[in-house]
């Protein structure tokens, strides 16, 4: 129109640096994969090619005290049975580490899980030891969640064997499996038992890969049983913490997201 001005606006953005940090993290995630396929290479050479050497040894060692053992008495006997030992522990070592390196590596996608099932299963597959130590294991109502089903299932496993094994003397075990949910967000799961305990000073400690409390002549295991736990747990968005005093049992409390993103679904 005639006496009027007319003016135009131009917006210019730099996108220099945001180019860079998405070419940085497109690098970093390749790295990542790399050494998830490095780490997932790994454990399937040493489920075969470490694994292999301790199963000869160990049969080799059997068919020893079959043939010899009646014969073998003293010193001989004795290193017979330490070597059988040690296979026997060195085989459970691997196996542990490898569910550990195994736990982001060649996890499941996440689905609804119904917990108290997954926790009723494994008291199921405890029921010798329960039997055996005259223990008691109650298990409340769990939620559904989104979740690993089989990661549900050795993060109860571990749990609930470390609330049996880790029993005080001429006293029947009793552990508690119960949950809690503040909000329609979270649920938190807690395993209280009557057991030996341990000091509050060694709350966090005992997550840490290969840390024992108490001898291999007093409890057996590998020590990595918690930190597979803690990795379980930090890899569904949830958190992990375990409260006692010496003497007086132990409480481990789980907090998990009751739903998960959609990307974590994805993943």
């Amino acid at each position: 129109m005639p006496g009027r001005s007319s003016c135009s606006l131009l917006a210019i953005e730099d996108v220099t640096k945001l180019r860079v940090t998405d070419a940085r993290l497109a690098e970093q995630r390749k790295e990542l994969q790399r050494s998830d396929r490095a780490l997932d290479e790994f454990a399937s050479v040493a489920s075969h090619d470490l694994q292999e050497p301790l199963r000869k040894i160990f049969s080799f060692g059997e068919r020893l005290t079959a043939s010899l053992g009646p014969a073998l008495s003293g010193e001989s006997l004795h290193n017979l049975e330490r070597m059988l030992n040690a296979t026997s522990r060195m085989r459970t070592l691997i196996s542990d580490l490898l569910t550990y390196s195994q736990v982001a590596t060649r996890a499941r996608t996440f689905a609804p899980v119904n917990l108290t099932g997954v926790a009723r299963e494994v008291i199921s597959d405890l029921d010798t030891t329960i039997a055996e130590a005259g223990g008691l294991v109650e298990v409340s109502e769990l939620p559904v969640i989104d979740a690993d089903a089989l990661q549900m299932r050795q993060l109860f496993q571990n749990l609930l064997g470390n609330a049996l094994k880790y029993r005080s003397k001429g006293t029947p075990p009793v552990v508690r499996l119960g949950c809690s949910c503040s909000d329609h967000m979270h649920c938190t799961i807690t395993v209280a038992d009557n057991g030996i305990g341990f000091c509050r000073e060694h709350a966090e400690k005992i997550f840490r890969m290969f840390e024992r409390l108490h001898g291999r002549a007093q409890y057996d295991g590998s020590g990595i049983g918690l930190a597979i736990c803690r990795q379980i747990v930090e890899r569904h968005g949830g958190t992990i913490a375990a409260t006692s005093s010496a003497g007086q049992g132990a409480t481990f409390t789980v907090t998990l997201p009751v739903r998960q993103h959609l990307s974590v679904f994805m993943s």
